[in-house]
């Protein structure tokens, strides 16, 4: 039975009166007729006795009603529970981060998600690359807005929430730091320091091995957090690849950032894991989506 014949099948059965149902129901007494006879050809049996005065449940109808009444109630408690859950979301939300540019979003999104929902405490905090999947498995994170690809089994990816141009982080006295551009060929020409502890997929995503005519480039040294990546380049050890943003924020003297001409953007998303999706996750997700569009 779809879940209209039950509803109209149980109301029907507390009413015993066709108009009354149909006005409780918001339909025509017509349709409620042929609901029912729909339900009865279905059974094959009457599931009423009925005439221009009478409506009464027959013997099958009351057995029928019995043993639907429990399941239909069940089914309106978990949506009535489920909607009052969506509606005033409590408890608390770790939302974690690997690009300081994105924290100023996600502050955002904290205040609309607190404004809606009061009771609901969110922890934002910033994390290294090699964090961001061991944070979501382990429970210390439930959401994390980071650079994607991640094509893992147990992982939701939601929509991209931003992208970024790319640069280049290069020594300040690297031939490239007097250049207002580079482009893919050049990094060719100095080793490219790699995050350690991503997945593979997404280091071949953004740590080239070879230049778009083929060219090696020459792997560096791996570094485990963003502080990490800048003392090896402003040391000489190295370039490495980051978002335009990060001549803003984390402006070094000894290191340079020169944007690509030809280099495709760094997508953002937020990630969590996929057992754990809940109210929290999908309100606050809505909101930094929200937020991100009207930027």
């Amino acid at each position: 039975m779809e879940r209209h014949e039950i509803e109209a099948f149980l109301t029907l059965a507390g009413e015993l009166h066709f108009g009354r149902t149909a006005e409780r129901l918001g339909v025509s007494q017509g349709r409620v007729s042929q609901t029912v006879k729909a339900i009865e050809r279905r059974i094959g049996a009457p599931l009423f006795d009925r005439s221009s005065r009478h409506v009464a449940l027959t013997p099958l109808g009351r057995q029928l009603r019995a043993d639907l009444e429990p399941h239909h109630r069940g089914i309106q408690q978990a949506i009535s529970r489920a909607t009052e859950t969506a509606r005033s979301l409590t408890g608390r939300l770790a939302v974690g981060y690997t690009a300081a540019w994105s924290g100023s979003l996600l502050l955002r999104a904290v205040d609309r998600l607190r404004a809606r929902h009061p009771d609901c405490l969110v922890e934002i905090h910033e994390d290294s690359y090699g964090a961001t999947l061991p944070s979501l498995r382990a429970g210390r994170t439930d959401l994390h807005l980071a650079e994607l690809p991640v094509d893992e089994p147990d992982i939701t990816v939601g929509p991209t929430v931003f992208s970024d141009a790319r640069a280049l982080a290069v020594p300040a006295d690297h031939p490239l730091a007097a250049h207002e551009t580079v482009c893919l060929e050049d990094l060719a020409v100095a080793p490219l320091i790699v995050p350690a502890d991503m997945p593979q997929a997404f280091i071949d995503a953004h740590y080239l091995r070879h230049t778009p005519s083929g060219r090696p480039v020459p792997r560096g040294p791996a570094a485990a957090s963003w502080q990490d990546f800048l003392t090896l380049v402003g040391s000489g050890r190295g370039v490495t690849l980051t978002s335009v943003r990060a001549a803003t924020f984390y402006a070094r003297p000894d290191v340079t950032y020169v944007p690509f001409r030809d280099a495709p953007p760094i997508r953002y998303a937020l990630l969590w894991p996929t057992r754990k999706a809940d109210a929290k996750i999908h309100a606050f997700s809505r909101i930094v989506a929200e937020l991100a569009a009207a930027d």
